[in-house]
């Protein structure tokens, strides 16, 4: 079985951070990602999808996202249910997300140099009890990696998975 959801879109307002009564942050953002079709106007549909993240993810999130923001998110799907105060059945259909791209930085953002940056930050495990050692990080990639000028690369046959 597989539970696996990538999407890049387009925050629709900000981020919004909360911490749990045991003190573990959550922020929740929606993401507005574009249908690969017109609609019947001519016009461009979008889904807004709503996507939530835990622990240092989610403060990462909340201190970096703002609403226009390009991201890409990475996460699995999860339908959750509750009863509201008129006794109803409400579901809930969200991405719980273990990894954030910042697709722009401020400056893009803002018209600026349009020199392209890119941050990622991957999060922990989002469904353990506590935050068991992130295995990724926050960093930024501004160098081009195919920046060797034609020279060739130098690889072990100890390196090639085959």
């Amino acid at each position: 079985m597989l539970n696996r959801v990538i999407l890049i879109g387009r925050l629709t307002r900000d981020p919004e951070l909360r911490y749990t009564p045991a003190g573990v942050a959550v922020t929740q953002f929606t993401l507005a990602v574009d249908r690969p079709f017109t609609g019947q106007g001519g016009e461009r549909e979008a889904d807004f999808i709503p996507v939530v993240t835990w622990r240092q993810l989610a403060e990462t999130c909340a201190n970096y996202l703002r609403k226009g923001r390009l991201t890409a998110v990475e996460g699995r799907i999860q339908v959750r249910n509750y009863e509201n105060n008129e006794g109803k059945r409400v579901y809930v259909t969200e991405v719980i997300a273990d990894n954030v791209r910042f697709l722009e930085s401020n400056r893009d953002s803002g018209g600026g140099s349009g020199q392209r940056e890119e941050s990622t930050y991957n999060g922990g495990s989002s469904n353990s009890g506590g935050n068991r050692g992130n295995s990724g990080g926050y960093s930024r990639n501004n160098q081009d990696p195919f920046s060797d000028e034609g020279k060739p690369i130098d690889i072990s046959d100890d390196d090639l998975p085959f």
